[in-house]
């Protein structure tokens, strides 16, 4: 698999496609699945500001607060959220309460105890939570088309440590949503 292009290389987003094919359906689906209208927004692994842009397309009141581990990607990301903030999932989350968690292909970079534990903290301080990711589809929790560290589970793990359920699915992809309301 070739590198990844910097988040300022025009091919970026291509090559994330050429890697995830069925990457704007996820999109598309994650978005649809937020269950209300949010204005406080916190995204979990914003890198380019993707999602977030997708988000602000469907409901242009919702203010967002990126979370992300790479400087690289907050950089670009700054220039569609309202507020950036260099941190890992792992680490406290900014300050709440949120309307909305969202993240989408990054909750699989997670060991299991991480993700249970992410997901404890944003139930603490969200109404909801949204998460688009790679699961995995058998016994075989190791094996991934993604590069680099991943941890991907199996769709009905992920629903049941966020107590939240599966609304779509396709291949190795799934939206889960979890309203705490």
């Amino acid at each position: 698999m070739r590198p990844m292009p910097t988040p300022d290389d025009s091919g970026y987003l291509d090559s994330v496609r050429g890697q995830v094919p069925l990457y704007d359906a996820l999109q598309d689906a994650a978005i649809e699945a937020v269950p209300f209208e949010p204005v406080r927004v916190l995204e979990l692994g914003v890198g380019t500001g993707e999602t977030a842009s997708r988000l602000l397309n469907r409901f242009p009141d919702a203010r967002v607060t990126g979370l992300d581990s790479d400087p690289d990607m907050l950089f670009k990301a700054r220039e569609i959220v309202d507020e950036v903030s260099l941190a890992r999932m792992e680490d406290p989350l900014p300050d709440g309460p949120w309307d909305l968690v969202l993240s989408v292909l990054s909750v699989h970079r997670l060991t299991d105890e991480q993700k249970q534990s992410l997901f404890r903290r944003v139930r603490q301080q969200s109404k909801a939570l949204v998460i688009g990711d790679f699961v995995s589809l058998g016994d075989d929790l190791g094996e991934t088309r993604v590069s680099g560290r991943a941890y991907p589970d199996t769709a009905a793990n992920l629903a049941r440590w966020c107590d939240g359920e599966v609304v779509w699915s396709d291949d190795d992809l799934v939206v889960i949503v979890a309203d705490y309301r």
